[in-house]
């Protein structure tokens, strides 16, 4: 609570929803995901039994539309490569460097998803005053937010992919001794799905303001359930993919390229979902 009028609910220090009453006696409620992927708030007015959108201006929309479409089509497309790497991996005789190769470039995609979610919540409209309205500010191509929840989410999601870009880029060393594998290549991929475990983790703590919850028929809750699942199965797939020093081979190698096919399944999935949560 910040005052009689304003009641704020989320995980710990951060504030994902935000209800105050307005001075006509109505009703406004700011959601940080709303706000971000749709770019709306919910009013009602005195009297009323249901809730209405109230949108930003023209301008901050299609920027969120046109960020929202990048991160979308880049996630669809880095997941869908992933698979593929994998699926070459498992079921081919392909050199290694070619499935490395098809990974690489998802891994590109990845990165540009993840930027592309960051600066949609840099650019956010706020809720700045008591007034049931949005403000939108000039664009930005970064910020320092780490008091936000979706600031951080998306920021330690971005992260995530920079990591996974070290373990992609060594993947392709060849003549590794099992100590020198492990540290470049299998160290980066763990450090690489333990900030997306993070990031998935926020995103939840967000969407369900710090409880558990299931919603079935928010969209905005699937996508982050099914990015959240690939999450998990992408660390299973990094735990699987250790090498053995005393054998010199991997923990499971069936295990590590099913754990990265299904994983990257549920990001291409998430991302043609996510293609639906906009403006």
């Amino acid at each position: 609570m910040r005052n009689s009028e304003e009641c704020a609910e989320g995980a710990g220090p951060f504030i994902s929803r935000l209800t105050w009453r307005l001075e006509d006696g109505g009703t406004a409620v700011w959601e940080s995901r709303a706000a971000r992927k749709r770019g709306t708030l919910a009013v009602r007015p005195a009297g009323a039994t249901e809730s209405s959108a109230r949108r930003a201006g023209a301008a901050a929309l299609d920027r969120l539309r046109r960020l929202n479409g990048v991160a979308a089509v880049s996630f669809t497309i880095g997941g869908t490569l992933f698979a593929l790497g994998a699926a070459l991996a498992q079921f081919t005789a392909e050199r290694p460097t070619t499935s490395a190769t098809v990974y690489f470039i998802g891994g590109a995609f990845f990165t540009l998803g993840g930027y592309a979610s960051l600066v949609q919540a840099i650019n956010a409209p706020r809720r700045e005053s008591t007034a049931g309205a949005l403000t939108t500010h000039h664009f930005r191509w970064w910020s320092y937010e780490p008091g936000r929840i979706d600031w951080l989410s998306t920021f330690v999601l971005f992260a995530g992919t920079l990591v996974f870009g070290v373990n992609l880029l060594d993947s392709f060393l060849r003549g590794l001794t099992t100590q020198q594998l492990n540290r470049l290549v299998w160290t980066p991929d763990i450090i690489g799905c333990l900030l997306f475990l993070i990031s998935g983790h926020l995103a939840i703590a967000e969407i369900c303001h710090g409880r558990p919850c299931v919603h079935r028929r928010s969209l905005g809750w699937w996508i982050v359930a099914v990015n959240q699942l690939g999450s998990v199965l992408f660390m299973v797939s990094a735990v699987a993919a250790f090498t053995r020093p005393e054998t010199g081979s991997q923990i499971s190698v069936g295990v590590a390229n099913w754990g990265t096919l299904t994983g990257a399944l549920c990001f291409a999935v998430a991302g043609v979902l996510q293609a639906f949560e906009r403006p």
